[in-house]
């Protein structure tokens, strides 16, 4: 016989339960993710160009 369960809390997200990890807002952490990787591989590019532009 199955048991039964307690009915899920209201959220918004049906997989979030008691345990959210965190209630910041995502675009600031998109945002956060890709200024962090623009400006990595803007440094390779550059530091490339420079190690280009000297051995020319």
């Amino acid at each position: 016989m199955a048991q039964q369960h307690e009915p899920l809390p209201e959220t918004h997200n049906p997989f979030e339960r008691e345990n959210i990890n965190c209630n910041r807002n995502d675009a600031i952490d998109a945002g956060m993710g890709f200024v962090v990787s623009f400006g990595f591989f803007s440094t390779m590019f550059i530091i490339a160009t420079i190690i280009q532009f000297i051995n020319a």
